[in-house]
């Protein structure tokens, strides 16, 4: 990267940036990789909200913020496990806008649209500006599903970013969804807070209120994106009942590093927001020079334990390649012994007898 990003108010800084030629302006890409980036942003959008354009250092090559949002010419490299659904969603897609992999939950897409575009991101070829939402029509139709299943106990409104739908729309899907009688919980998944937390407003917080309980799941992945603006959202709305929980993606260059991981975990939690998953990088298309191996994620999450107390432990995940859902992957600290009895670690690396239950 070239010379840092200046400081100021002029309109550029105001806007989201969406063009290389923007991107080489302003020193967060080299004008040599112009023509090589333009082939990226074919593939896969780019945005990068003024709150993160603050946040990134452009005289830093390795600059986390700028590796989340900045594209990058690896992005053109395609390795042979990679998928253009790593996560299998159109498997388990019954209507449009909707995927329903486990029984007591769905999730609901009205949009495909972001406030940025991160550049890992396992949706990256159905987001973008171009992005197929949902009509009104499709999304009675969605509701419709959701109604004659009473096993939902749970729907989780994502994208995209719901968020980016305005206080309107949001407040529509907010009250259909309450007036649904054997949903439990409603979940919204965002990086609002993070990417344009002035988005957060008394009319949007207004949107979200409800008879049942509302969630809202963050997406952050470094401590620098904590930022007064982030906590004043978050303040927001937990003042208004809703409960923040975050999630956060393990990526090489950005928080593979225990110090990193315990700084982000910390900072959330002290902005109210408990830390939920740990998600290990997905097969997304051209993201595996962001992909570490899940044995040096397991070293990590080994690592954090003893460190950060169990409020700001996210449980590690591993979204398995085909739709079939979610596995825990960190490492277990008991062991069986063969004879029904345990062995158990503690923090320190210290081992411990665990008798079986015909000893106790």
């Amino acid at each position: 990267m070239a010379d840092a990003v200046a400081s100021g108010s002029s309109p550029e800084e105001k806007r989201t940036l969406r063009r290389i030629d923007e991107l080489v302006r302003r020193g967060l890409v080299a004008e040599r990789d112009a023509d090589l980036l333009e082939q990226v942003a074919e593939r896969y959008a780019v945005a990068v909200s003024p709150a993160m354009l603050a946040l990134i250092d452009a005289g830093d090559c390795a600059d986390p913020i700028a590796r989340q949002f900045v594209p990058d010419p690896r992005e053109l490299v395609v390795t042979p496990e990679e998928r253009a659904d790593p996560i299998g969603d159109r498997a388990y897609a019954p209507v449009k806008g909707i995927v329903h992999r486990y029984p007591d939950r769905a999730l609901l897409k009205p949009t495909h649209v972001c406030p940025v575009y991160c550049r890992f991101c396992f949706r990256r070829e159905q987001v973008g500006p171009e992005g197929e939402g949902l009509s009104a029509a499709e999304l009675a139709l969605a509701f419709d599903y959701i109604r004659t299943r009473p096993e939902i106990f749970e729907v989780i409104v994502t994208g995209g970013d719901p968020f980016v739908l305005g206080s309107r729309r949001l407040g529509e899907i907010v009250r259909t969804l309450d007036a649904i009688d054997h949903l439990g919980a409603i979940r919204f998944h965002t990086r609002v807070p993070v990417a344009a937390p002035e988005w957060i407003d008394d009319a949007l917080i207004a949107a979200l209120s409800a008879a049942k309980p509302v969630y809202v799941a963050i997406h952050a992945n470094h401590s620098r994106e904590i930022t007064p603006a982030f906590r004043a959202a978050c303040r927001r709305m937990a003042h208004a009942g809703i409960s923040l929980l975050a999630q956060t993606v393990l990526l090489k260059g950005v928080n593979d590093d225990v110090a990193v991981l315990e700084g982000l975990l910390r900072a959330l939690v002290a902005a109210g927001v408990k830390p939920y998953y740990l998600h290990h990088p997905d097969l997304a298309r051209g993201t595996s020079h962001f992909r570490l191996s899940l044995a040096e994620g397991r070293a990590l999450v080994s690592a954090l334990r003893g460190r950060i107390s169990g409020l700001c432990q996210p449980t590690y995940v591993l979204d398995i390649p085909g739709g079939v859902g979610k596995a825990p992957v960190a490492p277990s600290a008991a062991r069986p012994r063969g004879d029904e009895s345990w062995e158990v670690a503690d923090y320190r690396g210290g081992r411990h007898f665990y008798p079986s239950l015909g000893e106790i």
